[in-house]
């Protein structure tokens, strides 16, 4: 909440502004107490607007939409009306203090299957009365949902329509939250009440498991997904996802009514002490009695005292946290939690290796710390590669956000958990990192610390590329490729990019002298000019999918139908003949798969050998056919005399000697799905299954 400034109202109708709560688009949100002492929160139309009759039609139609559900699972609506004096309408709903859904599992973690019962329940009767008042909700998501100590409570009806009504939303804009709208709602077709089912199967998923059923590295890829693909529901517990699994149905006649999912969903007695009791039941309470002290403190008379700015200012520095319920806006506020601490900066510490005749044994070694489950899971079938710098190693945290472990022993040192990761991280010069912030900034972070640096609000980063001394690469929400120059904070150019190009899972790119080597899911390469984006050269066809080029010396490398070297400055050819792989690529796995440098060759894998090649000449030596094929399309890592590669299908990862590709062993081989990997420091960080691991490595 922040202290009120130059033209804000002191009073609207019978309310008491004591503070600004947010501020949108259309509209300002303020934290407010009636004479006789409730709270609530009210939305102005900001004055530059008030003479639009078609923004006030618009803002008094979200009015009478709030108050015609008269539901206990909605923030009621007090008080709505034209102000006398600036001829501005408001709305003013009850203030209601607890955490969205998103937080509550953001910070405490997915719910047991009792608490996912208890919210299934309590939202379908909620959208039961929604629909009984001829509406749809048409934006029900986890940040819309909010944990009181009475229940859940739906709030933001920002884009409800009548079940004969369309969008609000101007043309261009996207009418629903990617991966929480229906499919029918993403085609711009007629919605009915299904449409919010389908929302609440999405919202019951995350709360059951911490992830989100559709997603994907940008918002096309993730609405894509919804028309076309299934929902991720693997790490929803069994007895759950045959319940969630219809409300998904893609066809609105297969999904059932909420009654339906009242019945299907009953929870036992006493399942609601989620909110009455434990973790999420004291951060309910506490942000009740922060709201509290705020209306006492903020709602002083000033009298001979201090100034009622004086007084909230005062009230803000003090700390605590308040929630705040919008009404229709669905905008919530943070005060000042405890202050995030910032730890010290570290150095990096190499692990002790293993001796070259420990890979005589054919054995794995043990671990050097994990598996810990502490990592997100897959994304659009990719696992977001952790990160080592100095002291730390970077990953995607379960339940949301970046989180950095010690390489020495796995312990935590630091949270960022309002970052996005399933967007990338890339490392930058001087042990910092950049990564994808809400709305899709790209911000920047000191490693060792998280001390962030800098941020670019106008990025739009939808996925993270690549990156080098002067700008950070990426594929913007819209689709378009984009450089971000990192001294100047701004963009520095933009260029259209094909739409199959930016498919699920993505594109793929390296940087060298001058050029952005741009590996698209079509197939496709084309190299960019790094100062301003013209396309310099393309090769065609080249695989089924995205594969990561290997930059070395101003030589390009890469996988697919062949194993390809040419200069990246003019894209002609280093070898006098490209090496045909000995099988045929599939989308994400088989064929050449991506290259990897170390010492004076090149390692990569085609088909189920590993392969050595001689960066000058394009001599080719196979030297382990022992994998599993078809090898998925993940980079080898090179530490210390091994090479790390994973097997098909996800079956482990089997470590194998620089020297001849023998392999010394196979490690989780019990193991299936995605995996990402690193190495520094004689060490091999590795993430599969939502568990982080670092193991040893032989020199």
């Amino acid at each position: 909440m922040k202290p009120l400034g130059t033209g804000d109202p002191i009073r609207l109708g019978p309310y008491r502004v004591l503070g600004v709560l947010g501020e949108g688009g259309m509209g300002k949100v303020y934290f407010a107490r009636e004479d006789g002492g409730r709270t609530a929160a009210v939305k102005v139309l900001l004055p530059e607007l008030a003479h639009d009759a078609h923004l006030v039609q618009r803002f008094l139609r979200e009015v009478q939409t709030a108050q015609a559900v008269t539901s206990g699972g909605v923030a009621r609506v007090l008080n709505a009306r034209i102000d006398d004096h600036g001829g501005q309408p408001w709305i003013a709903t009850e203030f209601l203090s607890g955490p969205t859904l998103e937080e509550a599992v953001r910070h405490h973690g997915p719910f047991a299957a009792d608490g996912v019962r208890a919210l299934a329940a309590s939202l379908a009767a909620t959208l039961r009365d929604i629909h009984a008042a001829g509406l749809i909700h048409r934006d029900l998501k986890p940040a819309n949902i909010v944990l009181t100590s009475q229940g859940p409570r739906v709030i933001d009806f920002g884009i409800a329509r009548p079940e004969h009504g369309l969008t609000l939303t101007t043309t261009g804009q996207v009418p629903v939250t990617p991966g929480y709208g229906a499919p029918e709602q993403v085609l711009g077709k007629r919605v009915g009440p299904a449409a919010d089912v389908f929302s609440l199967g999405a919202v019951l998923a995350y709360a059951a498991c911490g992830q989100r059923t559709f997603d994907g590295t940008h918002v096309a890829a993730v609405q894509y997904e919804v028309v076309h693909g299934e929902p991720r529901l693997d790490s929803v517990p069994p007895e759950l996802r045959q319940l969630i699994a219809p409300c998904l149905a893609k066809d609105p006649a297969h999904r059932p009514a909420p009654e339906q999912i009242m019945g299907a969903f009953a929870p036992r007695p006493g399942a609601d002490r989620i909110w009455r009791t434990g973790a999420l039941a004291k951060d309910i309470e506490r942000r009740e009695v922060e709201a509290d002290r705020q209306a006492t403190v903020v709602g002083q008379e000033s009298g001979t005292g201090p100034s009622r700015r004086r007084v909230l200012r005062t009230a803000v520095a003090a700390g605590g946290v308040l929630a705040a319920s919008g009404g229709a806006t669905g905008a919530w506020w943070l005060l000042r939690e405890e202050p995030r601490k910032i730890p010290a900066a570290g150095l990096a510490h190499q692990a002790e290796a293993l001796p070259l005749t420990f890979g005589d044994h054919d054995t794995a070694p043990r671990e050097l710390w994990g598996p810990l489950p502490v990592a997100a899971k897959a994304v659009d079938g990719q696992v977001t590669t952790p990160l080592p710098v100095l002291d730390v190693v970077i990953f995607a945290a379960a339940g949301g956000g970046l989180a950095a472990r010690l390489t020495t022993d796995g312990k935590e040192k630091w949270r960022l958990p309002d970052v996005r990761p399933a967007a990338g991280l890339v490392e930058l010069p001087g042990d910092r990192f950049a990564t994808a912030g809400s709305g899709g900034a790209l911000l920047g972070f000191e490693a060792s610390t998280s001390r962030q640096e800098w941020s670019v609000a106008g990025a739009d980063t939808g996925r993270i590329l690549a990156a080098d001394g002067s700008a950070v690469y990426l594929v913007t929400r819209g689709g378009k490729l984009r450089a971000v120059d990192t001294a100047a904070h701004k963009v520095r150019w933009t260029v259209p990019l094909a739409t199959a190009a930016v498919k699920a899972p993505g594109p793929r790119a390296a940087v060298g002298t001058g050029r952005l080597v741009f590996f698209g899911a079509d197939g496709d390469v084309i190299a960019f000019d790094t100062a301003s984006g013209a396309s310099v050269w393309r090769v065609g066809n080249q695989a089924r999918s995205a594969l990561q080029p290997l930059v070395s010396d101003d030589v390009v490398y890469l996988g697919g139908r062949s194993m390809t070297a040419l200069d990246i400055r003019t894209g002609d050819a280093v070898w006098k003949e490209e090496i045909k792989a000995t099988e045929t690529p599939q989308p994400g796995a088989g064929g050449w798969g991506v290259a990897a440098f170390k010492g004076t060759y090149v390692y990569a894998m085609n088909g189920t050998a590993l392969n050595q090649v001689n960066p000058k000449s394009g001599s080719y030596l196979p030297q382990n056919r022992s994998a599993k094929g078809p090898v998925p399309h993940t980079p080898p890592v090179l530490e210390g005399r091994t090479v790390w590669i994973v097997q098909g299908d996800g079956q482990g990862v089997s470590a194998h000697s620089t020297i001849d590709g023998g392999r010394f062993w196979i490690w989780s081989p019990a193991s299936r799905g995605p995996w990402g990997m690193s190495g520094a420091g004689n060490r091999v960080f590795l993430v599969n299954d939502g568990k982080l691991t670092a193991m040893p490595t032989i020199i």
